[in-house]
């Protein structure tokens, strides 16, 4: 929101000598950020002033039109003789009054004016056009100033174009539509400086007509519950937009276009209500506002021709839509510059409605931004009387007498607010008639009395005086926004003055420390960071057809989702249910992109819905939620356990002249999940992995990972139909594992240090193959007995020597004695009843033997 202060000062008794500074600080202490303060006055630097021009000399055998001109500027050039200026624009002549800058000027973007030779004549200046000025985009001519300016050669030409202003740029905020105008902002500075306050839309205004001004049909009235018109006829259509609106438009950052359209953008910026202008000729009976219907289409004023929904409203004739209602007009109806006949129309719209229309149609036009945040919907007819008055002035024509208001508006809703609760909430004392004297200002209509039960006054805050007392507050029209006490409660601490807020840091409680979920979940991040994996973040939505592209059954208790009820994308609206699909679709974006080595993980919550859940009771924030309602909320809730994933394909050691590398494979993921469980404080003797089958993991290439003897999680190679489905590299392998299911970690005990020497065997035992490895490993350790330290898998092997079938796992076996050093013996015997137990169990035999 950008605005002139001297359109401000017509509304509110700003002080004459109030710095730009003090301004500033009084609009950031109302909550209103300001993005730029800019002196137009400080824009142009050096004489500027007010020409005459005397005569003009065509110079020819130049490739265009230049001018050599003589210009009265009186006394500014110290001589009183006049200036020589070389000039191209054409629409200008001898005894026209100009906008000159002499020698020694500087134009905005740093650009010095200075005496020159050009086109074989000396040029001492410039003749400005409104563009050189920085006072709009146009460029086609220079400045001719009217001749009812009463302003002298020489006399200084900021004033009379519009350079001794100042302009503010506002970022309003989503909840404060209001501000989006001159009325707002000028209401908001009373407030904050304590000066009067004239509201603009505090005058007579012609209310409804039996007869209408147009024949009008709403058949939508939550889409559209006001809808008012007026008409203008016979106007001049060759009367041009006058200069002071012109400068408030192009110092608000709004293109003159003509002046019906410029009336009304100028009341939009004035009021706050968007309206719009049709050529009443280019209509072709009466007007039907509604929604739109499959397959309409609509041209709108920027020229392009836009398909409709059905959630969109529009305002239609006999041949069909002529306007995208509150976002933008039509090309059929628009007004021309041959247009006499002006129909205004004012309504009030579904603020949704028009934010998903806009966002639909990538349309954010001034209106619509208006509309969305919200409008007063007490405007309309302030609003006809205002439009129907100045084009009447301006252009001449007729008002005619009937007016057409169509109105379905629904009150506010009145607020019930304990007196106490700024005190109780802020802590800050704010008596109770300071609370209402705040309430007041902002518009609000207060009534006092009665008394509030069920409620410890002093139970949290500063205690107020009137406590106990309530207050029944209703919020003016154009503030749609205030509809809970805490709302309320935000006004009174803004108006009184954020400065007043004490900022206190809460004391820390002793002994409270991060939980043992959050030990655990950053031990896991860093264990995998140290193994080379790198963390991602993905988000947590993703497609309904994500489910069938993993290739999950039907009975998958994967498959049922949480649906999102305003997801950020149409194509994503379920939370997931397991962390692989979003990681997937990084591995595919990171191998698209070139990098063929990815190893990532991610550790996050997955959203399993709750069997019959409903939907969530309607709770407000004027109090404390109590049990039931809690129960009731958390019962809809979805359950949120938190996974950890990992997903690797590539090279997962590179290959160089030191050697050929190993691409990473379904051992890798596999090992991740050790890696977890390790850092997540499970002894390896509780840990158990095994063989399994599930989707999305190829069947005969995927782990069970167990502790106690329950499955927490899954790992290998993804199936190759899902490779293919996803577009990923093969043998793409993947972890995914439940944190949440895991047991408390046991209290750790210091490792037994032996200093005796350690006995070192190897053993290669062949197994069929499938036989797993862990399984083997067990066995060993179970028949070796408590002697036996580590036993470590090191090589795994298969020729045709050793038979079809048949794979040789080779073992080292380290033995050691706490109090003793072992014999040769002892180490060899109890190998031997590690070999003899894992024959007895899986038909081991000794390779070689």
């Amino acid at each position: 929101m950008r605005v002139s202060v001297s359109w401000l000062r017509e509304y509110v008794d700003l002080p004459a000598d109030l710095p730009t500074g003090d301004l500033e600080q009084a609009l950031v202490d109302l909550g209103i950020e300001v993005e730029s303060i800019v002196d137009l006055r400080e824009t142009v630097t050096g004489p500027l002033v007010v020409g005459e021009v005397l005569d003009i000399e065509e110079l020819t055998g130049f490739k265009k039109p230049i001018r050599f001109c003589r210009v009265d500027v009186g006394a500014a050039n110290g001589t009183g003789e006049p200036q020589e200026i070389v000039c191209g624009a054409r629409n200008f002549a001898p005894g026209d009054k100009v906008v000159v800058i002499l020698p020694g000027g500087v134009l905005p973007g740093n650009f010095a004016i200075g005496a020159r030779k050009t086109y074989g004549r000396n040029s001492h200046g410039m003749i400005c056009s409104a563009q050189e000025l920085g006072l709009g985009d146009d460029h086609s001519g220079i400045i001719v100033l009217p001749a009812d300016v009463k302003a002298q050669p020489g006399d200084d030409a900021r004033p009379i174009v519009g350079l001794d202003d100042v302009v503010v740029e506002m970022e309003i905020t989503p909840d404060r539509g209001y501000a989006l105008s001159v009325r707002g902002i000028a209401r908001e500075l009373s407030h904050a400086l304590g000066v009067p306050f004239r509201d603009p839309a505090d005058a007579p205004a012609t209310g409804g007509t039996a007869e209408p001004a147009y024949p009008v049909e709403v058949r939508d009235t939550v889409g559209c519950d006001r809808f008012a018109a007026r008409m203008v006829r016979g106007v001049d259509p060759t009367v041009s937009t006058p200069g002071w609106m012109r400068q408030r438009l192009t110092a608000a950052g709004v293109r003159s276009i003509s002046l019906p359209v410029d009336i009304t953008n100028y009341l939009m910026l004035e009021l706050g209500q968007p309206m719009h202008a049709f050529d009443a000729d280019r209509i072709a009976g009466p007007l039907v506002v509604r929604r739109a219907e499959p397959g309409e289409k609509l041209t709108t004023l920027d020229g392009v021709s836009r398909s409709l929904v059905a959630e969109d409203m529009v305002i239609c004739d006999e041949t069909g839509p002529i306007s995208l209602a509150a976002v933008m007009g039509g090309e059929t109806s628009e007004v021309l510059a041959s247009t006499t006949d002006v129909l205004f129309e004012a309504a009030h719209w579904d603020p949704a409605m028009v934010g998903r229309t806009a966002r639909r149609h990538k349309l954010f036009s001034e209106a619509a931004k208006r509309w969305e945040r919200g409008v007063d919907p007490a405007l309309p007819l302030v609003a006809l009387e205002k439009a129907v008055r100045l084009l009447t002035d301006l252009a001449g024509g007729t008002a005619g007498a009937e007016v057409l208001d169509l109105d379905h508006v629904r009150p506010l809703s009145p607020v019930t607010l304990p007196a106490d609760l700024p005190s109780r909430r802020v802590g800050v004392s704010y008596p109770a008639d300071r609370v209402v004297e705040l309430l007041e200002q902002v518009g609000c209509a207060v009534t006092r009395g009665g008394d509030r039960l069920g409620e410890d006054p002093g139970a949290a805050g500063v205690a107020a005086e009137g406590a106990g007392e309530v207050l029944t507050v209703t919020p003016p029209s154009w503030r749609p926004d205030l509809t809970d006490p805490a709302d309320l409660v935000e006004e009174v601490v803004r108006l009184d003055g954020y400065d007043r807020v004490p900022s206190v840091l809460p004391t820390a409680r002793p002994g409270r420390g991060l939980t043992a979920a959050q030990q655990r979940r950053r031990a896991v991040a860093r264990s995998l960071a140290e193994r080379g994996w790198v963390e991602v973040l993905s988000q947590p939505f993703v497609a309904p057809e994500l489910v069938d592209q993993l290739g999950l059954p039907a009975d998958d208790p994967r498959r049922p989702a949480v649906r999102v009820a305003n997801p950020l994308s149409e194509e994503e609206p379920l939370l997931r249910t397991t962390l692989l699909g979003p990681l997937l679709g990084i591995v595919r974006r990171n191998v698209g992109r070139g990098q063929r080595d990815v190893a990532i993980y991610e550790i996050g919550a997955v959203f399993h819905p709750r069997p019959g859940a409903g939907s969530p009771p309607a709770m407000g924030v004027d109090r404390r939620p109590t049990d039931e309602e809690f129960a009731a909320a958390d019962a809809v809730v979805p359950a949120q356990p938190r996974h950890v994933a990992v997903a690797v394909c590539g090279e997962i050691e590179p290959a160089g002249w030191w050697g050929a590398g190993r691409p990473a494979g379904w051992a890798d993921a596999v090992e991740a999940g050790r890696a977890v469980l390790d850092a997540a404080g499970i002894p390896a003797d509780r840990v158990t992995v095994r063989a399994g089958e599930r989707a999305p993991w190829h069947p005969g290439r995927c782990a069970e990972l167990l502790v106690d003897d329950v499955v927490v999680g899954h790992a290998g190679e993804l199936h190759p139909a899902v490779v293919a489905t996803l577009e990923l590299p093969r043998r793409t392998s993947v972890m995914e594992l439940d944190l949440d299911a895991l047991p408390a970690a046991p209290l750790a005990a210091g490792p037994a240090i032996s200093t005796f020497p350690p006995a070192l065997i190897d053993v290669a035992l062949v197994v069929d193959e499938a036989v797993p490895a862990a399984e083997v490993r067990a066995a060993l350790v179970e028949g070796a007995g408590e002697l036996l330290e580590d036993v470590r898998l090191f090589d795994v092997y298969a020729s045709e020597q050793l038979g079809a079938g048949r794979r040789s796992l080779a073992y080292k076996l380290t033995f050691r004695a706490p109090d003793r050093t072992l014999a040769g013996e002892e180490a060899v015997a109890a190998r031997d009843a590690a070999v003899a137990l894992a024959a007895k169990r899986f038909g081991a035999t000794l390779r070689g033997a």
